[in-house]
């Protein structure tokens, strides 16, 4: 596909994406005294599965770790699984450099935040959400929030050292990556989202000392349930990132799933809109259920 084309349809998916107004959660909670460290959660809207409590998903946001992308583009995508009969925890989380919106991340802090909200949720979701099951837990993000996601899944591999690592592994059903940036190394070689992997560590001097605490194609194997959502015509974060993972799990002995999506860029596997978006559901419900 000649690159002016795909540059038109990438801007059309993601204007469908970025179309829909924002869905207010039912409750939000704080996981922290951060304005940032909060959790929005969203009522199941339907019956589906065997019966009794439903699942509880986690939702990670995208935007490259940058500050001005926060939770409320993907609401109306947690809004959608609600409706799909999950419960579901929106988490927001700090991003961007301290005074510099447009650097994607903060180094330790974005980190500080995914771990201090997936260790404050059960007791938060009881409160919030009492009608949904904490033994049925997926972990879902799209784009920088899927590598959010499987980190959070890999805590209990990270380096001993580590101020994040568990003692065992977390208490999931299985992550479901949706385009996630999830070998910060190849993504830095193919320049996604403008140097946003190596900026999160830190910049070029940090980069490859801190990859052992956050890259999660070095974090394997999790023994956690694992799924990559990925469109081929992605151009935002290209499906070679995702392979990549694939590979190092593999070669780690652990099979990871890779669903590829034909003619499907980054945006509408968070799109209610798009047939991606049902597909993202169902891969959640075979983890969940």
């Amino acid at each position: 596909m000649p690159d002016d084309v795909a540059a038109a349809r990438a801007a059309a998916e993601e204007g469908s994406a970025f179309s829909h107004p924002p869905v207010d959660p039912d409750t939000t909670a704080a996981y922290g005294d951060h304005p940032d460290q909060v959790i929005d959660f969203y009522a199941p809207r339907a019956e589906r599965g065997p019966g009794g409590p439903a699942p509880l998903v986690v939702v990670l946001h995208g935007g490259a770790w940058r500050a001005p992308y926060d939770r409320r583009h993907v609401s109306p995508f947690a809004a959608f699984l609600a409706g799909r009969g999950f419960g579901v925890a929106l988490v927001e989380y700090r991003r961007g450099a301290e005074g510099d919106a447009a650097v994607a991340g903060r180094w330790p802090d974005t980190f500080d935040d995914v771990a201090a909200a997936l260790d404050a949720l059960p007791g938060l979701a009881r409160e919030a959400l009492p009608q949904t099951d904490p033994r049925r837990v997926v972990v879902t993000g799209h784009s920088a929030g899927g590598h959010l996601a499987l980190w959070a899944a890999a805590r209990h591999v990270l380096p001993a050292d580590a101020p994040w690592r568990l003692d065992g592994p977390p208490e999931l059903r299985g992550v479901v990556a949706l385009a996630p940036i999830a070998d910060l190394a190849v993504a830095e070689k193919l320049d996604v989202c403008g140097n946003a992997s190596l900026q999160l560590l830190g910049g070029e001097e940090k980069f490859e000392e801190r990859r052992s605490y956050a890259d999660p194609a070095l974090l394997l194997p999790t023994g956690i349930a694992t799924t990559l959502v990925q469109g081929r015509a992605d151009i935002d974060v290209p499906q070679t990132v995702a392979e990549s993972y694939a590979d190092a799990a593999a070669k780690a002995g652990e099979v990871v799933g890779v669903t590829l999506l034909e003619d499907v860029g980054h945006f509408p596997l968070i799109d209610p809109a798009a047939d991606a978006c049902a597909v993202v559901a169902e891969e959640i419900a075979q983890l969940a259920w």
